[in-house]
């Protein structure tokens, strides 16, 4: 049990705890990649996953919350996996193959949206490609033609890509 635990359950200083824990919560912005997989070992008591910070800072924020206020009833647990049961995007464990790690970590589920010509388009990926208006693409790019009736990369279209094409070589504008 780490302090955190200890002085929740012991009820001390009840103000002070609370400050504490927001503490810890800004405290996480300033921590290395290093020190936050430290920090997970921690609170978790495992080996951090290999993901990148951003995932790494609201996992643990939500840990430090849960230690502190007490996480999920047994009860909503059990309901939660029920509701997910069928869900293919729900029950996506958290092994990633090797074929959708080529495919730079793009999760199934993941959900992409899109403002295109004052229309709103969502796409989902899928563990075997991308589901758009009930069909199957295999890549976002084929999702953006049939989206636009032209070629466009599509993580440019989506946005996962700053730009495409030549680099800036300087200029006015650089």
């Amino acid at each position: 049990m780490n302090d955190l635990q200890e002085t929740a359950r012991n009820g001390k200083n009840g103000e002070r705890s609370r400050n504490s824990v927001l503490r810890q919560l800004a405290t996480l912005q300033t921590l290395t990649l290093e020190q936050l997989r430290e920090k997970w070992l921690d609170l978790y008591g495992s080996d951090p996953p290999r993901y990148k910070k951003q995932f790494l800072i609201k996992r643990l924020a939500y840990r430090i919350q849960e230690l502190f206020y007490g996480g999920l009833s047994e009860t909503a647990k059990a309901r939660l996996r029920q509701i997910a049961q069928d869900d293919p995007v729900a029950t996506v464990e958290g092994k990633v193959s090797e074929e959708r790690k080529s495919n730079e970590n793009i999760l199934p589920g993941t959900r992409f949206v899109r403002v295109w010509n004052d229309r709103r388009y969502e796409v989902t990926a899928r563990e075997k490609g991308f589901e758009y208006d009930g069909r199957i693409f295999r890549s976002l790019s084929a999702v953006a033609r049939e989206i636009t009736g032209t070629r466009w990369n599509g993580k440019v279209f989506f946005g996962l890509k700053k730009s495409y094409g030549k680099k800036n070589r300087g200029g006015k504008n650089a």
